[in-house]
């Protein structure tokens, strides 16, 4: 389902500045300071939400507020999507045993009927020892008890089908009630989560089309700036391990250096995870989208490692809650990264300090250095399979442009003030 929001003025929103990293490195790198045009506007009081903000800093932090939002309920929504669908499946289900259960209780009603009306017409006869005594051969009045005899249990049989397909169809019914009650409740919180998201970005479509070129450049230049520094300060931490280039540049063919250590290597599906996630470089962002036209972020890691041969959770929030996790030393290409405190941005590790992501409404899949968000760990898809021959492995060739674009991401909370 994709949203009537003008893709122009969300495409003018590369705006925002990297946040501190929340645990990549021992310390937790400074926030960035405010380049010159960072306080260029009318000057004023911190941005609240009851007062429009006045400065390109407080346009930043508004900006960054309604994206982390729109993302929040984003992923949110998916999580509901995907629970509804298993619902909807799960109620057809239901219904479809208590289609049974009905048919099998209409049967024995019908048997039922029929033993009445035979007990009433006196069909049941003499007992078996009545009938004993009086045969003239008792190996024939023998025969014939055993047939009553089995007779007799079979209307028991009946009866008891009876008994027991209306207690069934009773627990289907009440079943298939409450399986109805919980689609129609995830149907209204889905409603309810996309109207979230269309609220925060006509939010922040209204805010794009007050701002000016200049401030537009202004907020351009500072995110640039937070997302230079953030990554130099980890990269040069060591968190990523030895294997990452010492800078802030990328991996070769991508517009930075190419590292002088020993590149590491993905799995198979790793490998096969990345080339598709590389593949899909230039298509746009949209919420709720897994492919094959435009993703959203989790849509396209997901999609990714399905095309892989594996499938993972389909939400940010559930990738990093159930895949194992790995140490950011440990990062092999084809992990997932994943982003703020609630999880709720993820990328695809490439290698050399670089992502591949979906970043937010009005930007296209890229490539991004890994610190552009405020990093909270990551996990890997297949944790069992060994990685490939370092020196056999050449990462996929990038497309010209696919570091184009602004790359950072969603929150849940509010940008530090700059």
């Amino acid at each position: 389902m994709s949203l009537s929001v003008s893709t122009a003025a969300l495409a003018a929103a590369t705006v925002f500045a990297a946040v501190p990293i929340a645990s990549a490195s021992p310390s937790p790198s400074p926030t960035p300071a405010p380049s010159p045009s960072a306080s260029a506007g009318l000057g004023g009081p911190g941005v609240t939400d009851d007062a429009p903000p006045r400065t390109v800093a407080e346009m930043l932090t508004r900006l960054q507020q309604l994206y982390r939002e729109a993302e929040k309920a984003t992923e949110a929504y998916n999580a509901t999507a995907a629970e509804l669908t298993r619902q909807r499946a799960e109620t057809k289900r239901v219904d479809s045993e208590l289609a049974r259960a009905r048919s099998a209780l209409a049967l024995s009603r019908v048997n039922a009927g029929r033993l009445a009306r035979e007990q009433y017409q006196g069909q049941s006869g003499l007992s078996g020892y009545l009938r004993l005594l009086l045969a003239r051969d008792p190996q024939s009045a023998l025969d014939e008890t055993y047939l009553l005899a089995r007779a007799a249990r079979g209307r028991a049989e009946t009866l008891n089908r009876l008994t027991g397909g209306e207690q069934r169809a009773r627990a289907l019914a009440t079943a298939s009630r409450e399986a109805l009650d919980r689609q129609q409740t995830l149907a209204t919180r889905q409603k309810r989560q996309r109207d979230m998201v269309r609220s925060r970005l006509q939010e922040v479509e209204k805010l794009l089309a007050s701002l000016s070129r200049a401030q537009i450049a202004a907020l351009t230049d500072l995110e640039r700036a937070g997302t230079d520094k953030a990554q130099r300060e980890l990269l040069a931490s060591g968190a990523l391990g030895e294997g990452t280039p010492q800078g802030a540049g990328g991996p070769e063919g991508a517009g930075g250096p190419a590292g002088t250590s020993v590149r590491k290597a993905p799995s198979r599906a790793g490998q096969a995870a990345l080339e598709y996630a590389v593949e899909q470089i230039g298509k746009p962002y949209e919420w709720g989208a897994v492919g094959p036209d435009s993703f959203d972020c989790s849509g396209l890691t997901s999609r990714a490692w399905a095309r892989a041969g594996l499938a993972i959770p389909r939400t940010s929030q559930e990738q990093w809650n159930e895949l194992p996790k790995v140490s950011l030393r440990e990062l092999r290409p084809g992990d997932l990264v994943i982003y703020f405190p609630g999880a709720t941005h993820v990328a695809i590790y490439l290698g050399d300090g670089m992502v591949i992501q979906a970043p937010r409404p009005g930007t296209n899949v890229k490539v991004s250095p890994i610190a552009a968000n405020p990093l909270l760990g990551a996990v890997r898809p297949d944790p069992e399979a060994g990685a490939m021959d370092p020196g056999a492995y050449a990462p996929p060739a990038l497309p010209p442009g696919a570091l184009d674009g602004s790359d950072s991401g969603y929150g849940e909370e509010a940008a530090p003030e700059v």
